[in-house]
């Protein structure tokens, strides 16, 4: 079920009032109505991977108690490595068994065979890769007993397919949701209030500003061979704004939702295409998948304590790791290390801790510097998001060949001129309500410091706007293919 889709509009109030009607009932009973609209939610795709959703939940709930009763730390081992092969085994196979067949003909086609091997006629289950992560961290924790373990089965079913962040996040930690499962929620109008607002804006970021951007990018992408070099990068920044407004979106909807129900999910999103440095970048962007990297991953192979040459080694991975997350694809793993190269000076030179704090934390506005740092940003990312969304590694290498050839220097030629002044409109809105929100969560915050008056003309134009400026059609947001 979309997000942006009729099916929506009517499921959610529905859910609401009876979530909320009963409430003076057992905790028990929201709980297994939060199970039972979140398996509704998710097989509204398909139903037939509503048993693949039960079954990893299951087995990482089985796990858990069996590590929290055994001692013998050999057979713990061997508990959690049940637990990895099934979820990563599941991930593999529905993302990345065809990518690995078509590899392994290649290799062999290479050295002179042909070996007549079928592929398989597979449908990559929507938010396998984001369950998957958060269930595994669940297990991960209860291992190394940072986590308690629950017995409460409804609790653990409904963390893990919570409907507002089931199919794109975020992926939350069980220390943090899995405990708001256990507490009498009470209705609060301020908390439902606000995640309105968040909702709104996050679809003022999917309708406004990413749904339009496709239509520009794909026009350019769709085509590559008769753009120039100027056109392709010009395409690649409107891709920025199109998978920022696609995804953080999604967040923002997923966390607005989320609020309307009583809980508490983690940002996110917090302003990336501010950022000073790509260290910075990262820190801002798809904050809880970086986080797992980080925490799963970066430090159970040494982290930054170990040497320089090691630290770099562990990023290297990570960057890698996390771009073969994104998809079954050579591409998505260059977009990995070409963003662990640019990471490497700052390791270098020991500056990817310089900007913690959002760029004017306590100006106005940013300094010349700061300015220039946020544009060369900027156009790393831009750059590196052609390894994204290119479908092909022909394709890529087609946009790196015009890109670094004299067409660069062309007057960018794309024929959507009126969208393209209506979507740079809008994400010129944006860009302005997310300076002034940049030491608040979400881009709309900043307007709580108006009256009430002026808070409604805002939400008011945004509403106009959505009307106005979004597409006829309705599309899936970019993550739901990962």
């Amino acid at each position: 079920m979309l997000f942006n889709s009729i099916d929506f509009a009517i499921f959610l109030p529905i859910v609401f009032i009876i979530y909320w009607l009963i409430q003076k009932f057992d905790l028990k009973y929201q709980n297994i109505f939060l199970v039972i609209v979140s398996y509704i939610f998710y097989g509204w795709w398909d139903f037939r991977f509503l048993s693949l959703l039960f079954f990893s939940s299951l087995v990482d709930y089985s796990i858990s108690l069996l590590l929290q009763k055994e001692t013998n730390n050999k057979i713990r081992k061997i508990y959690l490595s049940i637990s990895l092969i099934t979820n990563l085994g599941l991930l593999g196979f529905f993302k990345y068994f065809n990518f690995f067949l078509d590899n392994f003909i290649k290799c062999f086609t290479f050295f002179g065979f042909h070996p007549n091997i079928r592929h398989l006629n597979i449908i990559l289950p929507v938010g396998i890769s984001f369950y998957t992560f958060q269930t595994l961290s669940y297990t991960i924790d209860v291992f190394n007993k940072k986590l308690e373990p629950t017995k409460d089965i409804f609790s653990f079913l409904a963390f893990v397919s919570f409907f507002p962040q089931l199919v794109a996040g975020p992926i939350e930690r069980a220390s943090n949701l899995l405990p708001q499962f256990y507490k009498k929620r009470v209705f609060d109008y301020s908390k439902a209030v606000d995640g309105l607002k968040q909702i709104l804006w996050g679809f003022f970021k999917k309708l406004v500003i990413a749904d339009n951007c496709a239509k520009i990018v794909d026009q350019v992408f769709s085509n590559l061979s008769i753009y120039s070099g100027s056109s392709i990068f010009i395409a690649s920044i409107f891709f920025a704004f199109q998978i920022y407004g696609d995804f953080s979106g999604y967040s923002d909807i997923a966390i607005g939702t989320a609020k309307l129900f009583g809980f508490d999910l983690m940002t996110n999103f917090l302003y990336p295409y501010f950022s000073r440095d790509i260290a910075e970048f990262w820190r801002r962007w798809h904050i809880s998948l970086s986080t797992w990297f980080r925490d799963y991953v970066y430090i159970p192979l040494g982290g930054s304590k170990k040497s320089l040459s090691r630290n770099i080694i562990n990023t290297f991975i990570v960057f890698i790791i996390s771009g073969f997350w994104h998809g079954a694809s050579w591409n998505f793993v260059l977009w990995g290390l070409l963003n662990s190269l640019y990471f490497l000076p700052l390791l270098l030179l020991k500056k990817n801790r310089k900007n913690i704090e959002i760029v004017a934390y306590n100006k106005k506005f940013p300094s010349l510097k700061e300015i220039i740092n946020i544009l060369f940003t900027f156009i790393l990312v831009c750059f590196a998001w052609i390894f994204f969304r290119a479908n092909t590694t022909s394709n890529l290498l087609i946009c790196i060949r015009n890109i670094f050839s004299k067409s660069f220097f062309d007057f960018p030629k794309i024929l959507l001129l009126q969208d393209v002044r209506l979507t740079s409109f809008g994400i010129v809105i944006m860009i302005l309500f997310e300076y002034f929100s940049r030491k608040e969560k979400y881009g709309l915050a900043f307007i709580n410091k108006f009256s009430p008056i002026i808070q409604y003309c805002f939400y008011v134009f945004l509403i106009i706007c959505i009307g106005l400026l979004m597409q006829a059609s309705k599309t899936a947001f970019i993550y739901f293919q990962f």
